[in-house]
């Protein structure tokens, strides 16, 4: 797929390349986007001009992996977002922001932004959120644009080979106002059928 570029009023959402290497290893040495994402860590250089120069532009040319990065007008970085395709229909998001560009909304405006985007570009009927239990922060997020809670999967996050806890959220395209790629039938809200069910 041909890269995009997207914009709210605060912000420019476009793919990433060699040009962006030395922000986002500058970006990447924040000791808490090392403990809360799964980059490398120590984050070297290196990895910085292989994100941006190959794992990026890759995943936008084979429809794996839509990576932006999140811009201020003036050019400043502001964080990273990644929709990451799972299965037909859904899509996995991911995100941080830089220390300096905390605590005013951005992550979220281009987390809502790319969400649309999704649902109405590549016929996505299902963003989930997955995050380390612990990570307040960005849960925040997630819930501050609409996702919905779904659980904590166990043992489910590898982080720098350890394995943990993670909890899982979804958005929807109907909670955005917006229609469905594929029809939805929910399941009822009464109890579900198992409990009836002679164990």
């Amino acid at each position: 797929m041909e890269p995009v570029t997207l914009t709210t009023d605060r912000l420019v959402l476009r793919p990433v390349g060699p040009q962006d290497a030395d922000a986002v290893y500058a970006a990447a040495q924040d000791p808490d986007i090392q403990r809360w994402t799964t980059i490398p860590s120590p984050y070297l250089p290196e990895h910085a001009r292989s994100f941006t120069e190959e794992l990026a532009p890759h995943g936008w040319a084979d429809g794996s992996t839509f990576t932006f990065g999140v811009f201020l007008p003036e050019g400043a970085l502001a964080g990273m977002l990644s929709l990451m395709m799972r299965s037909l229909g859904t899509a996995e998001i991911g995100f941080w922001a830089t220390k300096e560009h905390r605590g005013h909304g951005y992550t979220a405006e281009a987390a809502l932004t790319a969400a649309r985007w999704a649902f109405t570009a590549l016929s996505i009927d299902r963003v989930e959120w997955r995050a380390e239990v612990g990570n307040t922060a960005s849960r925040a997020v997630a819930e501050h644009i609409g996702f919905t809670l779904e659980g904590t999967l166990r043992s489910a996050f590898n982080n720098n080979g350890v394995r943990r806890d993670c909890w899982l959220a979804s958005l929807l395209p109907s909670d955005l106002g917006l229609p469905s790629a594929a029809p939805y039938l929910p399941a009822p809200s009464a109890r579900p059928a198992f409990e009836d069910e002679a164990l």
